[in-house]
């Protein structure tokens, strides 16, 4: 088993909640985390029918079983679980005592504020980290190489073919989750719909484009995307709404949750068609974004990134505001370093007057300019961003 960055975060809140909620993307390795960090625990599924049965037929008998607490996987099956748990955790002042997993966000956070808000901490957990496959000597080393094979679990520890991973994925997913969560007849308009989106990744979200393009309304395109959101699959990334300029734009940026997807959906079939393609660049800018997301939420600090740009066209792809410091950074794939790259950054640091503000790019020199803004290599930023 590789060890996950999240492993010490999920300590902490076991020893400060009650009940424990990890959500995630399904196939990111929430089952595994939590074995693993519980071993004593017993561990139920309630995607197995006859478990799931019991627990829907009889809650309280079901719950009886486990008085020391237990693993309840996929608890978002049976929602109505949650009202007696209320009743067990208030009548207990055991820490960590269940730990609930679960794909569906949406379902679990519904039943979640319905029934034990204030008694649950909540995990995201995401595909594994560059840090996490770097300590086992697995990242490779080639960027198109790393986008292409994307990070999910199963293509590491199962040895699968990234390509022949993701087309089933995507498959299953399409087919469980999205059948589960919305009544549609027709499926090909939905992977469709997936196969633009996967266009638009790393571009802000037009809905009413996607709509048009993929034939639908745009109510359609906003429930699919509340879909998506909800799944893990992908994050939406909100505009830096700090009044430096008044001029901004206020759409938020879409990002696949892993390249790998991506890379499947665009029809991209090996490594070395990732070079050339014409999306590159949002591949890569995604895969960085998505590493910064990981770093928060591993380290339980929520998503907090957010971007940044003016409708005369000045932009800068992450925005952190910790409240002490805010960092500002441009994403770039060329292992080259152009003078263009900087004004973003440069337009940032006049309007704001802060000067925390970073180029990463795929090169390996290191620089910082006259002006304050650092240039490095995106690993070497995402290693010591913790």
């Amino acid at each position: 088993m590789i060890p996950r960055d999240a492993e010490k975060q999920l300590a902490i809140l076991a020893k400060t909640f009650k009940a424990i909620a990890v959500t995630g993307a399904r196939q990111v390795g929430k089952t595994t985390l939590v074995k693993s960090v519980f071993p004593d625990k017993p561990y139920v599924s309630l995607e197995n029918p006859d478990t799931r049965n019991f627990a829907l037929e009889d809650p309280r008998g079901f719950l009886n079983r486990y008085k020391e607490g237990v693993i309840l996987d996929e608890v978002q099956r049976v929602p109505h679980l949650f009202s007696y748990l209320q009743e067990i955790l208030d009548s207990s002042k055991d820490k960590g005592k269940f730990i609930l997993t679960g794909s569906n966000n949406f379902l679990l956070q519904e039943s979640i504020s319905q029934s034990l808000a204030g008694r649950v901490g909540y995990l995201t957990l995401a595909p594994f980290s560059i840090g996490e496959l770097q300590r086992v000597s697995l990242l490779p080393e080639d960027d198109d190489a790393l986008l292409f094979k994307g990070m999910f679990p199963p293509i590491y520890d199962q040895d699968i073919p990234s390509a022949l991973w993701c087309r089933n994925y995507i498959h299953t997913y399409v087919e469980r989750d999205v059948r589960q969560m919305l009544a549609i007849g027709n499926l090909y308009l939905f992977e469709r719909f997936l196969k633009i989106l996967a266009g638009r990744n790393a571009q802000e979200l037009n809905m009413s484009a996607i709509a048009v393009e993929a034939g639908v309304d745009g109510k359609t395109v906003q429930s699919w995307m509340s879909v998506l959101a909800a799944a893990h699959l992908v994050y939406l990334v909100k505009p830096y709404y700090r009044n430096f300029n008044k001029t901004i734009i206020k759409r938020p940026k879409v990002y696949f949750c892993d390249s790998s997807l991506v890379c499947s959906l665009l029809g991209i079939t090996d490594a070395s068609q990732v070079q050339t393609h014409p999306l590159r660049g949002s591949l890569f800018e995604s895969m960085v974004m998505i590493e910064l997301l990981k770093n928060n939420l591993n380290h339980g600090r929520g998503q907090e990134w957010y971007y940044w740009r003016t409708k005369a066209g000045h932009e800068i792809d992450a925005v952190r505001d910790s409240g002490n410091q805010t960092t500002a950074i441009e994403i770039k794939s060329s292992q080259t370093i152009h003078r263009e790259y900087l004004s973003g950054l440069e337009r940032w640091a006049e309007l704001s007057s802060l000067n925390h503000n970073f180029l990463l790019y795929a090169g390996s020199e290191k620089q910082i300019r006259s002006n304050g803004i650092e240039v490095m290599n995106w690993r070497e930023f995402i290693f010591q961003d913790k």
